[in-house]
């Protein structure tokens, strides 16, 4: 089974860029509250301070797109998608990067919704405004995906790539909302094309993560570890301890990861090495590792580490810490569906 990459789909709605004025007066004490307040998940105490920044005349535009993330976050989409329009209501003639950002989120709520027209709608109005942009044919090749267009996804991925193509995130990116779409073999063709082209200027790094998306694991694993005599950076150290797990060699992946967690400790290389203790059946090695990576502040993949820890805490027998846990992260991300049959499970224990 291969580990695609975890990755938050980011899906566009509906782009309606008004022509009003906007009224911010320079003052951001509430906004920037409610935003430190979005980042610490605390959204309800957040949608209080872009109130606060409303009546108090900070920027109107920013206040609602506050809110607008702070309702994403309680997914409670149909407020989300209300206060990310009136954020747009506040746009100039001219359309800045502001109001694409706001449009991403917007886009977002409207997905998570269903709306999939409406999102396809949006990348085709940001695509007739911006033609190279790289994002917007990505996302609309993975809404007909999901739909089932199979040729007009790949007529936008191949549009995508061209854009730029040596943006080897993007390929795989292509390559993981194939393969979760049930069109893998679609999806190597954007990753297989640069093997094929034979670039010596290809590095050792991606020749190695083409290789390994690709099922080649002998050649992904040698590859990396001539990456690692010039860069031993934690984005080549994970994904070499990853062929070593494919590959079966379970110790020497969690020797990779905990010579790199001795040196430099890193939340993504945490969650890795406590899934590979996962898989060697050493439980509590696991459970240390996801709560090191859970402790460090500002970390990327919190929700996965907080979810990875009641699997630990499972496995563990702890079943009465598992719920708990539970609980806390479903106040958290309360739309994980995957979390809440889990919860389920728990509450039969």
């Amino acid at each position: 089974m291969k580990h695609y990459r975890e990755k938050t789909a980011v899906i566009l709605a509906a782009l309606a860029l008004a022509v009003l004025p906007g009224c911010g007066s320079g003052k951001t004490e509430n906004l920037d509250q409610g935003m430190a307040l979005v980042e610490q998940l605390e959204y309800e105490e957040a949608l209080k301070s872009f109130d606060a920044a409303v009546i108090n005349g900070e920027d109107s535009q920013l206040a609602y797109r506050g809110m607008g993330l702070a309702y994403m976050g309680l997914s409670q989409y149909d407020s989300a998608v209300s206060s990310l329009q009136r954020a747009l209501s506040y746009s100039d003639e001219r359309p800045d990067q502001m109001d694409y950002d706001i449009n991403y989120y917007l886009a977002t709520a409207y997905y998570k919704q269903g709306n999939l027209d409406g999102a396809k709608g949006v990348y085709e109005s940001i695509i007739a405004l911006r033609p190279r942009e790289k994002n917007a044919y990505y996302l609309k090749g993975v809404i007909e995906l999901v739909q089932g267009d199979t040729e007009a996804a790949s007529a936008d991925f191949d549009t995508a790539v061209s854009i730029d193509p040596q943006d080897y995130d993007l390929r795989i990116d292509i390559f993981c909302s194939c393969a979760e779409n049930g069109q893998q073999e679609l999806g190597q063709g954007y990753l297989q094309t640069v093997l094929d082209d034979e670039d010596s200027k290809l590095s050792d790094y991606n020749r190695g993560r083409m290789n390994y998306y690709l099922g080649n694991y002998d050649t992904a694993r040698n590859a990396l570890e001539s990456a690692m005599d010039t860069d031993s950076s934690s984005e080549v150290v994970s994904l070499l301890g990853q062929t070593y797990e494919q590959l079966g060699d379970y110790n020497y992946a969690a020797s990779v990861y905990n010579n790199y967690l001795s040196q430099t400790p890193d939340a993504q290389i945490y969650n890795q090495l406590g899934l590979c203790d996962l898989r060697i059946g050493d439980y509590e090695a696991a459970l240390t590792a996801f709560q090191s990576g859970i402790v460090m502040e500002g970390n990327q993949i919190m929700q996965m580490l907080r979810f990875n820890e009641i699997v630990a805490y499972e496995y563990l027998g702890q079943f009465d810490q598992a719920r708990l846990k539970m609980e806390e992260y479903l106040a958290l991300y309360p739309d994980d569906s995957k979390a809440q049959r889990e919860y389920e499970f728990l509450q039969t224990r």
